[in-house]
């Protein structure tokens, strides 16, 4: 159960970990620190602007996958009413933007499925079926991952300003230090 709840807190796409900064004494007399407090700043900056880069890349994989989870499951409800269609029906159909076309759909045992990258295959109601119920199920489970990593990194990057806030105050307090004891 510990390992568990360890996981729940970590990043699904490997997003590395922003250590907090306690005691900035220490942080700053770390020998990879050793360059200077601008050193130092510019480093948690540039991690800073990596976690921004790595939140845009996630939204927009997020906005991805809410787009694509309401098409699988209207072409899911579509291949029901398929399923059930006992004799022609007649429907309108999208062709282009805001022109539908009316047409008649004769009872079917098979559909087409564009899957993308200019593919589209035949597929059985029930192969269709199957395909789109686990291809729902992939999607569903990727945006509750890209949740929790946006999310995780969101901490990161929080924890990552306040590092940066921390170093500049320590760097402030001990020049103000300095001046007063010259």
């Amino acid at each position: 159960m510990e390992g568990d709840a360890k996981d729940n807190t970590k990043s699904f796409s490997g997003i590395p970990e922003a250590i907090f900064v306690d005691n900035v004494d220490e942080f700053m007399s770390m020998p990879e620190n050793s360059e200077g407090v601008e050193k130092v700043l510019r480093k948690l900056d540039e991690q800073h602007g990596k976690y921004k880069f790595m939140e845009y890349t996630l939204n927009t994989k997020r906005r991805r996958l809410r787009e694509q989870i309401p098409d699988l499951a209207r072409t899911l409800e579509m291949i029901e009413k398929l399923k059930a269609q006992k004799e022609t029906m007649e429907t309108q159909f999208l062709l282009s933007d805001q022109v539908f076309v009316k047409a008649e759909v004769p009872p079917t045992n098979n559909v087409c499925l564009w899957l993308g990258a200019n593919v589209m295959l035949e597929y059985t109601l029930e192969d269709a079926e199957n395909l789109l119920t686990t291809n729902m199920a992939t999607a569903t489970k990727n945006l509750a991952n890209v949740e929790h990593d946006l999310d995780f990194l969101r901490d990161q990057w929080t924890t990552t300003e306040v590092n940066m806030a921390r170093v500049y105050n320590w760097d402030v307090k001990r020049r103000q230090a300095a001046k007063a004891s010259s």
